[in-house]
């Protein structure tokens, strides 16, 4: 241990491969359906929404996948990010646990969404796309894959989730900078988008339908368009982890190793890139940390989802996955931490889950505030809403710490920074936000609409 606070590395040091968990992973990955056969998917099917390259690394076992020197010359620009010991949040709170966390809005978009959309910009342009269509939620994957979208040359539609688009009108604009076009979704661009309109035209939106209706643009484009998604899938998961490989190397330089390792989580891209290389570490070389999945109790997939065969998407048109689940019908209520309200939850992290490697909780949104501003007052920057559920997490881990007497050494990830999500502060601090736990029947009832599924024993 020693008495620094920030641990950086040279450019040296940035990550030469990225980490598969499917290498390692005691659990097998469940077949991806198609939404209308049912039957496993072909690359044919696949090949309409993604190239060939980013299919092959989904399906990958190979352990590491190396990154494209292309790809890591634009990850200089701000990787490696630093790690932190937030030493005035542990003296505020008297503990004697070591907080220490990852900054991935050292990156130009703030947040740790560039990850993931400069490989996919890449491995698009060297396939021949012209063209891409997303979903977002509080808009930091919209943005990340704008800004990779413009270094490449790379038209971009962004269906954002419409109350996050009401919420967060200056990540719609960061967007339209890079030259993204972007709708409030749902739209009436689609023939899904107007369905919806005709049932309700105040509809608030989910990323479930804002999937679909970017998923149907491509599909329908006759090629000329490719889909991109910014969580979820192994693909998305797997460019995160640059997180974790830079932080194992940085919590050495450290001299010391977490005995827990947080994220929150909506799709899982977030905790996974943090948590995973961390997890095969305790898989392969017998270390035994904790790491923690961190949700809102206003969508909490996890631990209150099943576990079962859903769409990826509210319309039925995206892959069918095994994971976590709401009910692809699931309607999120309109809490500030946009990113998290998915109604699912990545297969990899689901099949982790379900099988004791991962532990999760879920925390109130008037809490996790409380958190950010907490971190704010003593550390200087201010979070993003959804890392600020990491931040939640962490002091009550340094709080059972403090009344159990207990060394314990800390590490999360604070995955963006919150400078467009000051109307959300504005209403905490005017004592307008309210918690919202999503009630078991609501579940229930989402759940009911479940595709079935018979799988050969």
């Amino acid at each position: 241990m020693t008495d620094q606070t920030r641990f950086f590395l040279s450019q040296n040091d940035l990550p030469k491969f990225w980490y598969n968990i499917h290498a390692d992973s005691p659990v097998p990955p469940a077949p991806v359906l198609h939404p209308g056969t049912k039957e496993p998917v072909t690359p044919d099917f696949l090949s309409v929404l993604f190239p060939m390259e980013l299919i092959l690394q989904e399906i990958s076992t190979e352990r590491y996948i190396q990154i494209p020197e292309e790809v890591r010359e634009i990850y200089r620009l701000y990787r490696p990010t630093p790690l932190v010991r937030a030493i005035r949040l542990e003296k505020a709170l008297g503990t004697p646990a070591h907080i220490y966390y990852k900054y991935e809005g050292e990156s130009p978009v703030g947040s740790h969404k560039p990850n993931t959309a400069i490989a996919q910009a890449f491995y698009n342009k060297a396939a021949g796309t012209k063209a891409l269509t997303t979903e977002t939620g509080a808009g930091q994957w919209g943005t990340s894959l704008a800004m990779a979208c413009n270094f490449f040359g790379i038209d971009l539609e962004v269906y954002m989730v419409k109350v996050s688009y009401n919420q967060k009108p200056y990540r719609r604009i960061f967007m339209e900078t890079y030259g993204a076009q972007v709708y409030a979704s749902p739209t009436d661009r689609t023939n899904y988008g107007r369905s919806l309109l005709d049932l309700d035209p105040d509809n608030n939106g989910s990323l479930g339908i804002a999937i679909s209706e970017a998923v149907e643009v491509a599909a329908t484009s006759g090629g000329t368009k490719k889909y991109s998604l910014g969580s979820v899938l192994n693909h998305v998961l797997m460019h995160q982890t640059v997180i974790g490989e830079e932080a194992l190397k940085q919590m050495d330089l450290a001299g010391e190793y977490p005995d827990v390792v947080i994220g929150c989580v909506g799709g899982g891209s977030n905790f996974a890139g943090i948590a995973y290389p961390f997890l095969r570490e305790n898989l392969k070389n017998g270390q035994r940390t904790r790491l923690l999945a961190v949700e809102p109790t206003a969508t909490p997939s996890l631990t209150k989802g099943a576990y079962t065969f859903d769409y990826g998407d509210t319309a039925q048109m995206a892959p069918i996955v095994k994971m976590h689940t709401l009910g692809h019908t699931f309607m999120p209520p309109g809490i500030h931490a946009g990113g998290l309200r998915y109604h699912g939850m990545a297969p990899s992290l689901s099949a982790l889950y379900d099988a004791g490697l991962v532990e999760a909780i879920a925390v109130q949104q008037t809490a996790t505030f409380e958190a950010a501003i907490q971190f704010t007052k003593t550390e200087g920057f201010l979070p993003a809403p959804e890392s600020s559920h990491a931040i939640r997490a962490a002091i009550d881990e340094a709080l059972d710490a403090k009344a159990k007497g207990e060394k314990r050494t800390i590490l999360f990830n604070l995955s963006g920074h919150g400078h467009f999500d000051m109307m959300a502060y504005q209403s905490y601090l005017n004592n307008e936000l309210i918690d919202y736990e999503y009630p078991t029947g609501a579940i229930q009832e989402a759940l009911k609409d479940l595709p079935q599924v018979a799988l050969p024993a």
